[in-house]
């Protein structure tokens, strides 16, 4: 009998502390809004932040809402961006104005915020703090902002010939980290077993041994959690190319030029001496070429010269086998070397030295 008065007491009393719990919990002021702890969006995107409540039976104070940028640090206080009390906005944060409002009537329960044109630098924790004295509750939710991968380029490493490795590469020039790449073949069948596995962080799909097998039009997938973006390449699989043909080809075309170029450097050596020569030439003929004399002959000179006498450097000479005209107008010849000398000696003076014959203007007088 005791055992059973026992049991109902035990039941009552926790009858009662359910029914304490479930007014406790109806009294309190409740944020009901549910949905992921994180929120990732894309770059210029719009982000609904939701923070809908119910306030408890006891709650009548008044409505006081927060909406805040939590700092990383603990040691920092929280951001206020935006609040709603006395039943009047405000905007706390000017970068956010135009972009940050209310999306409810807060005053009805609904104290949810939308952010539109998302920047990079939109990326934190925010939290809404609804208060109506004694209740008070939060939620905090986090939102990443994300750069959508650009259009990706697509290329092929190699010369694309049959049994030599080709890798094909894939790469975006934007994008939010994490990347994953994906090749498919779009054309020309399925890709073939033996490729090497593809890697989705750098885009490379290596083919060791080229055939005709692989060629076909391929598809690379650049995506991360906010967006994608595609591009396509069609590989070819040519016949390898004639190498040793190429080598002769290079060989020969190198001599060419080498000879090219010794016959113009020939050609300049070759012009060079001509032109020194033709200069040296021209200064020793200058050279022999001589002066005109400086002041004309004298009356006495020109006569002479006319009379068969020549004047050369203020001496005078004879033209041997010329008959000078004598006053008659008979022809005399000129007095020989002998007879000069003769005559000197008669006058007793020393005999002069004999004269020496100038091949050009003949003895001197």
């Amino acid at each position: 009998m005791s055992d059973i008065r026992f049991a109902m007491e035990l039941a009552l009393m926790l009858s009662v502390f359910f029914l304490v719990t479930v007014h406790l919990k109806t009294d309190a002021m409740q944020v009901t809004s549910t949905g992921p702890q994180t929120i990732q969006k894309a770059q210029g995107e719009k982000v609904l932040l939701g923070c809908t409540y119910t306030p408890g039976l006891q709650d009548a104070g008044e409505l006081d809402i927060e909406w805040s940028n939590v700092s990383p640090d603990m040691t920092q206080k929280d951001k206020l961006i935006l609040a709603y009390t006395d039943g009047r906005i405000l905007n706390y944060d000017p970068s956010l104005s135009g972009r940050l409002r209310f999306t409810g009537d807060p005053k009805q329960g609904d104290a949810s915020i939308s952010l539109s044109d998302l920047r990079i630098s939109d990326t934190a924790t925010y939290q809404c703090k609804v208060k109506k004295a004694p209740g008070v509750d939060t939620r905090k939710v986090t939102l990443v902002v994300m750069v959508p991968p650009s259009v990706p380029k697509c290329w092929v490493d190699g010369k694309e010939e049959k049994g030599s490795p080709v890798t094909l590469r894939c790469k975006s020039n934007q994008g939010s980290s994490p990347l994953v790449y994906t090749w498919t073949r779009e054309s020309g069948g399925s890709k073939p077993p033996l490729a090497v596995p593809l890697n989705t962080q750098s885009g490379e799909y290596l083919i060791k041994n080229h055939s005709d097998s692989y060629a076909g039009s391929y598809v690379c997938e650049a995506k991360n959690p906010v967006g994608k973006a595609e591009c396509k390449y069609a590989l070819r699989a040519h016949n390898p190319t004639n190498e040793v043909g190429v080598i002769v080809g290079a060989v020969i075309g190198a001599l060419l030029l080498l000879f090219l170029l010794l016959l113009a450097i020939w050609l300049s050596v070759c012009c060079c001496l001509k032109l020194r020569y033709e200069k040296e030439v021209a200064n020793e003929i200058r050279e022999d070429t001589r002066a005109p004399e400086s002041h004309p002959p004298s009356r006495n000179s020109s006569s002479r010269s006319v009379l068969g006498y020549r004047t050369h450097q203020g001496v005078s000479y004879s033209l041997v086998g010329n008959r000078l005209p004598n006053v008659n107008g008979s022809n005399a010849s000129h007095p020989s070397n002998s007879d000069k000398n003769s005559k000197l000696s008669a006058t007793g003076r020393k005999p002069l030295p004999p004269l020496k014959y100038d091949h050009r203007y003949g003895y001197p007088v």
